[in-house]
């Protein structure tokens, strides 16, 4: 197999967009997608707004069957992929089903479909529960459905690391395809708008508290005081280039060129986190250098300690003001496991049309030494692009993604 793994079809479901075309025109722009929550009475929780994916109708999308079996996370995450491989131009029978796998990132698996079974469970009593509750709700669900509806036979695997996983899953569909696979699905997926999950996130105790949409969830801002939740991600197909080549794909969007992966030291330990040491080893791995990086997709935690721990280390590797930095997650929420998949989709995108999308509702404190694209979308050349991720719990991603000539 050929060293280079090609980005060949995407498939997007987010907050602010159905679809890739849907959702690069509201991101180019930066509309904001972040309002009240709908999905569940959220009046007595002290944290009531999300990024919402509205109009989803799964059955206008799957077949009936299906969405009594599956949590909203699976049906976004088919839905995702039925895009993706549309996009990659595959017809079933192109590729022996053998060499075909997926590979997802998953924060905690069908959150909603387990809490209405448990409150059935309490409430009516066992032989109420769906006999799909045994699998609906597993955080390794959506490789599974997504295994069995595209008949992807070859390797298959889940990684959970929060933000980070959803890199991290990129990076293992690349290793499955350099031992010889033909082609991985790879991507992340979260939908944790329930009750249930509103009181995991709030247990974090980092989620915003915020009133206001356009003022709640604001990475690098002096005003920033924790995140908003989206719902969402994104499914990538990856490729081998001689194998994709030789089936005859289409333009593909990018190079998938280097990951690195580090986890941050012991709390306390007076050590350095790890992000700027994840970016350097995705950089030695693509073989480029700082210089050549034309934007950073940001983590954008939207909590101070962590907006100035990423902000330092993207000025370690570039020097104060060295590369443009966007993080247009602000008009979503931080989608857990989709939410750096998404960001790999913009970036590709943002390649396609020389656009880079801004980092909306932010005002940059004058702390951070970094040139953040807020107001404004900004034109410009985009050739080579590092996406970083950090999850809960000292995980640090980054991946660089690079232009085809």
């Amino acid at each position: 197999m050929s060293a280079r793994t090609l980005v060949t079809g995407i498939g997007v479901a987010a907050p602010s967009g159905l679809g890739v075309e849907d959702f690069w025109a509201a991101t180019r722009i930066g509309k904001n997608a972040i309002g009240p929550v709908t999905r569940f009475d959220a009046s007595s929780y002290p944290a009531r707004l999300a990024g919402e994916i509205h109009g989803f109708e799964p059955a206008e999308h799957l077949p009936g069957r299906l969405v009594p079996q599956t949590d909203r996370v699976t049906q976004l995450a088919l839905v995702a992929t039925d895009c993706a491989f549309e996009d990659a131009g595959l017809d079933p029978g192109d590729l022996h089903p053998c060499d075909m796998g997926v590979v997802t990132a998953a924060g905690s698996g069908g959150a909603e479909f387990g809490e209405n079974e448990l409150r059935k469970f309490w409430s009516q009593g066992p032989k109420h529960v769906s006999a799909y509750q045994s699998f609906a709700w597993f955080y390794a669900v959506n490789t599974g459905q997504i295994a069995v509806r595209n008949d992807l036979r070859g390797p298959t695997g889940v990684l959970v690391g929060d933000q980070a996983g959803g890199l991290d899953a990129l990076a293992q569909a690349r290793r499955r395809l350099r031992k010889g696979s033909r082609l991985i699905a790879a991507g992340g997926f979260d939908a944790p708008i329930c009750s249930l999950g509103w009181a995991a996130h709030l247990a974090g105790g980092d989620l915003s508290t915020g009133d206001e949409p356009e003022r709640a969830y604001l990475p690098f801002d002096e005003a920033a005081r924790g995140y908003v939740p989206g719902e969402g991600g994104a499914l990538i197909i990856l490729e081998d280039e001689e194998g994709a080549v030789a089936r005859g794909a289409r333009d593909a969007y990018a190079e998938f060129a280097g990951y690195g992966a580090t986890l941050d030291p012991r709390p306390g330990s007076g050590r350095e986190p790890g992000l700027r040491r994840a970016a350097l080893a995705a950089l030695a791995d693509a073989g480029c250098h700082p210089a050549e990086v034309d934007v950073v997709f940001a983590d954008g935690a939207g909590v101070p300690r962590l907006d100035r721990e990423e902000a330092e280390a993207i000025t370690a590797v570039f020097g104060p003001f060295g590369v443009p930095v966007t993080a247009p997650k602000t008009t979503t929420g931080r989608m857990g496991a989709g939410g750096a998949p998404v960001d790999v989709v913009s970036a590709v995108l943002s390649m396609r049309e020389g656009l880079i999308p801004p980092t909306t509702n932010v005002e940059l404190s004058p702390a951070y030494d970094i040139d953040l694209v807020a107001v404004r979308a900004r034109t410009a050349s985009v050739r080579t692009a590092l996406v970083l991720a950090r999850g809960r719990g000292g995980f640090n991603s980054a991946v660089v993604l690079r232009a085809l000539d």
